[in-house]
């Protein structure tokens, strides 16, 4: 393929897993050249020529798609995927709002991420807790019943993911128990059903996100607090990251009874802000109301959990496990940081011993570091909190990056400002030990009287079905 000014490389319409597709496309450069375009030929050895009219040949660079490129693009989703996809987005939200909005035994429920609302605080330049009140009073001002914090989910996953932590470390010397992988992530669980399979998916927490707890709680605690029927609340959720949509998409998280999903709709941090601009709201000026609380009628007091924007799993499971397997109060949080800073170390010693050997890998470049130990036989942590962005989820690709009209390196410059402010707003907020979250305990305690199982899942490898014959790079 040969072009003047921006083009795009694409293959063959392929029904792929995570490799090249007609959906897998990279921009280029090529050069402008005087010359006329000559046809393309392809040597015995796969390169790829330019043949001009006075027969000289020319060899075409090949593009190089590397593992960043494919976590910005959705070229590895299939084509029933993308459609899922494609139903979640804030004009999708805005036509459900118009048809049941006022309409008895109907409901719209929202839940918000506070990396989301870090993320909004940050663009508009006030404290989480304003972003959050307008952000409420907004929603309520289209007419949604309820607007939950997700930190009511996040709760109920550090702690189950705590007690699914000690199960598989008492049984570690069994096949498929450590290192427990975390699987808050999407992106990250994605890529492993869709290039690993068997050899990565048993060690992954089967402890629901927080976006998927929330759900759960949604619709099975919610709407029975409504007297709604499951499928008549649409659930809509605000997250700072893209791979949630395919999340609340998979079948795992479809009632066949009630023939709904557990987040019927999600959309970014992004779209939130597109859809007040397209709303015409100024929110600066936006009337506030509150977060709600899940179990009265009454505000939730909005905080958060200790270790960072990830979720905080790594540091809770830490200090939970270092006391119920060791003894150990309060162990320092001390992560050593080697030359990829993405990847991060942390370690308990007992009597000069090391005891547990935790580890947080963020990006794909430390993901595939993780996945080469493993498959290798050579992993020696214990449990590894992994996210497919680089920082983690203040960083993800549905957060609010400005740098309009910028140069390269000036857009580097600005996203790492706004990372630092996003992250530092999000850090604002004060923290709570999940144990101390009385919502998150009474729902939690009494969905699982009657689904003991209702905060965790499954994962399913996808088979490939690349023919490799028909892909060159």
């Amino acid at each position: 393929m040969a072009a003047t000014g921006g083009s795009i490389v694409t293959l063959t319409d392929l029904n792929d897993f995570i490799a090249p597709s007609q959906a897998c496309i990279k921009p280029v450069t090529i050069e402008k050249s005087k010359k006329h375009s000559g046809k393309i030929a392809i040597e015995k050895d796969g390169q790829y020529v330019e043949v001009q009219e006075d027969g000289s040949r020319t060899k075409l660079m090949k593009a190089s798609v590397t593992l960043n490129d494919c976590l910005a693009c959705s070229g590895c989703v299939t084509s029933a995927e993308s459609v899922l996809v494609e139903q979640q987005n804030h004009r999708e939200f805005l036509r459900e709002m118009a048809k049941r909005n006022g309409v008895q035994g109907e409901a719209v429920v929202i839940t918000v991420s506070p990396q989301s609302i870090a993320s909004i605080a940050g663009q508009y330049s006030v404290s989480i807790k304003e972003a959050y009140r307008r952000t409420a009073g907004y929603f309520k001002g289209l007419g949604v019943a309820k607007v939950y914090d997700s930190c009511i989910g996040r709760s109920i996953a550090l702690l189950e993911s705590h007690q699914e932590f000690i199960r598989r470390f008492k049984s570690k010397e069994e096949k498929g128990q450590c290192p427990m992988l975390a699987s808050a992530c999407p992106g990250w669980v994605c890529y492993a059903e869709k290039r690993y399979g068997d050899v990565v998916l048993p060690y992954i927490s089967t402890t629901k996100s927080p976006q998927q707890c929330m759900g759960s709680i949604v619709k099975n605690f919610v709407s029975e607090k409504l007297g709604i029927k499951p499928n008549n609340v649409y659930h809509v959720t605000v997250m700072p990251c893209l791979d949630k949509k395919l999340e609340a998409s998979r079948d795992d998280f479809y009632s066949d009874i009630y023939k709904t999903r557990d987040v019927d709709c999600v959309i970014t941090t992004g779209e939130l802000d597109l859809l007040m601009t397209e709303t015409g709201v100024q929110f600066s000026q936006q009337p506030e109301s509150y977060i709600d609380s899940i179990i009265s009628d009454t505000e939730y007091n909005v905080t958060s959990h200790a270790g960072g924007a990830a979720g905080g799993f790594l540091e809770h499971i830490y200090r939970r496990a270092s006391k119920e397997l060791f003894g150990v109060e309060n162990p320092e949080i001390k992560f050593t940081t080697k030359r990829n800073k993405d990847f991060r170390e942390l370690t308990l010693e007992v009597d000069g011993e090391a005891k547990l050997k935790f580890a947080a890998a963020y990006g794909f470049r430390s993901i595939q570091n993780v996945v080469r130990m493993m498959t290798r036989g050579k992993c020696n942590y214990h449990f590894i909190e992994i996210m497919a962005c680089p920082k983690g989820c203040n960083n993800g690709g549905g957060q609010l990056k400005g740098g309009a009209n910028l140069s390269e390196s000036e857009v580097r410059l600005k996203a790492e400002e706004t990372f630092a402010k996003v992250d530092a707003l999000y850090s604002s907020l004060p923290k709570h030990e999940p144990e101390e979250d009385k919502e998150a305990e009474t729902v939690a305690s009494a969905l699982r009287t009657t689904q003991p199982d209702i905060f965790h899942t499954q994962y399913h490898p996808v088979e490939e079905t690349i023919i490799p014959e028909l892909v060159q790079w």
